[in-house]
């Protein structure tokens, strides 16, 4: 992976940066875990949890259905924390209230301006995207059968191997959300081959639907599962779900920060 370069080869096609995705579909849910585990999971990364409450972190799973764009169709499952960006000082707190009223009031200060999405995990079920999201951005990826039925009024996926569930996740309907008008960015980080880099990513969404809670995780056998359980994934109850029926992203070059 060379810093700058705007072309890779992926299996003998070019593929050019910015990287774009014209359309996917999402379930996900956020949950609120304890911080010093979630802190020791990613510290191979050189990154530092975000605690918008005191003592909770945010992790963030995500089944994804990309239908159209430039590595082709494929179906992906991720795991993410949010993070605070490298060299930030001790983490701030918002007044109590609870870990919904700190996102919001994070928010509302301008306190998550900064923060970036840390990708601990991300299966994919196809070779090419495989191959491009390591060698282009250093994204986790690793093969997997990540059935999934996102038409269905509840969202559901799995990320299997060899025939054995690692993880599930179902994603009940909310609430419709008015669609902003402006793709905002986001900070990504991923972590391979003890290298850090963060990726610039847009993302402009329409049809999505929130609400709290409304969504369920059922860990398998797995070493990331067994990783979820030590954060006390399998005895959170989840802050919120979401789903998005439509979701334009484009995808920036990798840029090392460490550690």
């Amino acid at each position: 992976m060379t810093p700058g370069t705007r072309e890779h080869l992926i299996q003998g096609e070019r593929v050019a940066l910015p990287v774009r995705i014209r359309d996917a579909a999402v379930a996900s849910a956020m949950f609120a875990v304890p911080a010093a585990p979630a802190r020791a999971l990613i510290a191979y990364s050189g990154l530092d949890v975000a605690e918008p409450y005191p003592g909770r972190a945010i992790c963030s799973l995500a089944c994804v259905r990309y239908a159209d764009g430039d590595l082709g169709p494929y179906h992906e499952f991720a795991v993410a924390f949010l993070v605070r960006p490298p060299g930030s000082g001790p983490p701030g707190h918002p007044p109590g209230g609870g870990v919904l009223r700190g996102l919001g009031a994070l928010r509302g200060a301008g306190g998550l301006q900064g923060l970036g999405a840390f990708i601990h995990w991300l299966p994919v079920n196809q070779e090419f995207t495989l191959e491009a999201g390591r060698s282009i951005w250093g994204f986790p990826k690793e093969l997997a059968d990540i059935p999934m039925d996102l038409a269905a009024r509840t969202k559901r996926c799995a990320v299997r191997f060899g025939g054995r569930t690692a993880i599930e996740l179902s994603v009940a309907p909310g609430l419709p959300v008015p669609s902003g008008r402006a793709a905002p960015e986001v900070t990504a980080y991923a972590c391979l081959d003890g290298v850090t880099r963060r990726i610039p990513w847009t993302l402009e969404a329409s049809g999505v639907r929130m609400r709290p809670g409304g969504a369920r995780v059922t860990l398998g056998d797995h070493r990331v599962a067994d990783e979820l359980r030590e954060i006390g994934l399998d005895r959170a109850r989840a802050l919120s779900g979401a789903t998005v029926a439509h979701l334009a992203m484009t995808f920036g070059g990798a840029e090392e920060v460490g550690p």
